[in-house]
């Protein structure tokens, strides 16, 4: 039932009780009034009846009931009793001797016969309503008596019977004023009810309508609730209606970032439903099993293209039956190459079900051996690579120490020749039996000079090694590329300028931003800038600019238009301590590699002799 045809039920009912309740109240209190009317009458008549009777028996006549049934004026109040009561429901007068006959009687032809008692009338006007409903409705006759004494003993009765069908029909007479009353609160009832019903709940349609539009994909919904009761609720319905339509609005590219995602992937990848349909499939997928296919046609027919015997649809079909995972399954699956066999594959079917438990469907995962197993073997020589660095970087530092201590001695070395007043000579070494040539003075400090720079070259390539082989620890934060560009060019502009370099930088404002360690990132860049600056002896420009790449990337690309880089050397640039610079060290582009392998970036080059150089540098944004 709704809520309205509760409302109005409920009221309706409410009116109805209370009606029924008004009635029986009216009608009980009806026929008591009655009840004490009848009795009042019957009281009235006894009365009259008790002062005529003394009159005559006060004359103390020698038969005093004759004299009773003889007196004109009693004999007028009884036969008149019933035109005088009518409609107080009296159905006879009688004065009656003790013994029970009757004296006088408002029908003659009862006079002298024995009257039976009824039922006292009294207690039924005392009772309650029940009580008196069953006697009215028992068709029971009731008596009013008053006793006459002479002296000390009863001389006889005032009897005045009484009926309650009157009562009765007027009784029913109300109740089918009462039914009619219903009947009519009954129809205004449901009509007010409905009309209120319609004008509470119409907030309630309101918002059932605006559901039942975001249910139909309706988005930035909004309520027209004019109530004030209802003024937070709308507030809130549409607060509801703009997050819907801001995730809708997200929804497309985070399908499209997923279709991404799946589509490069290097297993081949299948999404099947609970009935067996294909809903998704890779691009490696379609590659190792054509018939897995995008149309509409192909979804339907995926498996059933299929050999029975087929052990892809045999590995799926299982899945689906049992809703049970199946696999891994080693086999031998692909387009077979000339002189080749085909590549081995690991078949995995996974069950997908929801956060209830509920079954999806299944997912048909199959992964390519020989890639794995390339990939193992790579990183096992990474690891070996890591160790054999690690290795390198403590010999270097073995190296460090003793070059420390060389150059120590070699300063105490110069300070004790510098306190030697005489210069130093050396005496050469004469033949047998010749006489001793002269001694010959020598400059020592030009050889211990030599040595010392050669300690101090020596001593830089094993810090730039280091350096090298344990950078920093990365300091990762939210780095927008358009500031550290700024910074950078602030700190290579003095070179430019004395070169006659023009800079130029093209960063987009909202540019996303990208997790890095600032420091770090600064100097690679610094690096690229300052190298830029050296490949342009004869000026240039220098540009640096910053864009949104694709699959969210962020490219920053430095150009020259320098002398460029010769093809033969352009794949050794990257090398540790690979340089044609004069006075080069071969660590700078080293550690800018480095550093962009440390942020999960790539970096691309391209250059031709007298053209100028190009470093693009790729970073994953945030």
């Amino acid at each position: 039932m709704s809520i309205k045809a509760k409302q109005v039920a409920g009221v309706t009912t409410l009116v109805v009780v209370v009606v029924f309740v008004m009635s029986g109240w009216q009608m009980a209190t009806l026929m008591r009034l009655r009840l004490e009317q009848t009795q009042a009458g019957a009281e009235l008549l006894a009365d009259a009846i008790f002062e005529r009777a003394f009159t005559v028996t006060s004359a103390e006549p020698v038969d005093p009931y004759g004299a009773l049934q003889g007196d004109g004026g009693i004999r007028s109040i009884l036969l008149a009793s019933i035109a005088y009561t009518e409609g107080q429901n009296i159905l006879y007068t009688a004065v009656v001797r003790p013994t029970g006959e009757a004296i006088v009687h408002s029908s003659p032809e009862f006079e002298g016969q024995v009257m039976p008692e009824l039922e006292d009338f009294t207690p039924i006007v005392e009772a309650g309503p029940v009580q008196q409903a069953q006697a009215v409705y028992s068709e029971r006759r009731f008596e009013v008596r008053r006793p006459i004494l002479s002296g000390e003993r009863p001389f006889g009765v005032i009897r005045v019977g009484v009926s309650t069908l009157l009562v009765r029909d007027e009784i029913r007479d109300a109740l089918l004023r009462a039914a009619q009353t219903a009947i009519a609160a009954l129809i205004i009832s449901t009509l007010v009810a409905t009309l209120l019903a319609q004008w509470m709940l119409r907030p309630i349609h309101v918002i059932q309508s605006g559901l039942s539009r975001l249910g139909r994909g309706e988005l930035d919904v909004t309520l027209d609730l004019p109530e004030r009761e209802f003024k937070d609720l709308g507030s809130s319905f549409e607060a509801v209606s703009a997050q819907l339509a801001a995730i809708k609005s997200k929804v497309p590219s985070a399908s499209a970032e997923f279709e991404s995602v799946m589509e490069n992937l290097e297993d081949a990848v299948a999404l099947f439903s609970a009935e067996g349909e294909l809903i998704f499939s890779n691009a490696a997928m379609r590659a190792l099993l054509p018939d897995f296919g995008t149309s509409s046609g192909a979804s339907r027919s995926a498996l059933s293209n299929l050999a029975v015997d087929h052990p892809v649809r045999q590995l799926v079909e299982r899945a689906l039956a049992g809703r049970k995972s199946q696999g891994p399954v080693s086999l031998a699956l692909g387009p077979l190459l000339e002189d080749q066999e085909a590549p081995e594959r690991l078949l995995l079917c996974h069950v997908i079900e929801d956060s209830s438990g509920r079954f999806l469907g299944a997912m048909l995962v199959a992964r390519n051996l020989g890639y794995l197993t390339h990939v193992h073997t790579t990183l096992n020589y990474s690891r070996k690579l890591a160790a054999l660095g690690r290795l390198m970087a403590g010999v270097a530092h073995e190296v460090k120490n003793p070059l420390n201590a060389m150059t120590i001695h070699l300063e105490l070395l110069k300070q004790k020749m510098a306190a030697i007043r005489e210069p130093v000579a050396v005496t050469a070494v004469a033949g047998v039996g010749a006489p001793a040539p002269p001694p010959r003075p020598v400059d020592l400090g030009k050889h211990v000079n030599i040595i010392a720079d050669e300690i101090k070259r020596l001593d830089q390539v094993v810090v730039g090694f280091l350096k090298f082989a344990r950078p920093d620890e990365l300091k990762l934060q939210p780095v927008q590329l358009a500031t550290l560009v700024s910074e950078v060019v602030s700190m290579t502009a003095p070179e430019a300028e004395r070169r006659s370099i023009a800079i130029k930088t093209e960063c987009q404002p909202d540019l996303p931003e990208i997790n890095a360690d600032p420091g770090m990132l600064q100097q690679a860049l610094l690096n690229l800038a300052l190298n830029a600056c050296q490949a342009m002896p004869d000026g240039g420009t220098l540009r640096i600019a910053c864009r949104p790449g694709a699959r969210r990337r962020v490219e920053v690309d430095i150009v020259d238009t320098g002398v460029g880089i010769p093809p033969e050397n352009l794949g050794r640039i990257f090398d540790l301590y690979f340089t044609t610079k004069e006075k080069g060290s071969g660590i700078g582009l080293s550690m800018v590699f480095r550093i962009v392998q440390l942020h999960d970036g790539e970096i691309e080059v391209q250059s031709a002799p007298g053209t100028g150089t190009t470093f693009r540098l790729i970073f994953p944004a945030v």
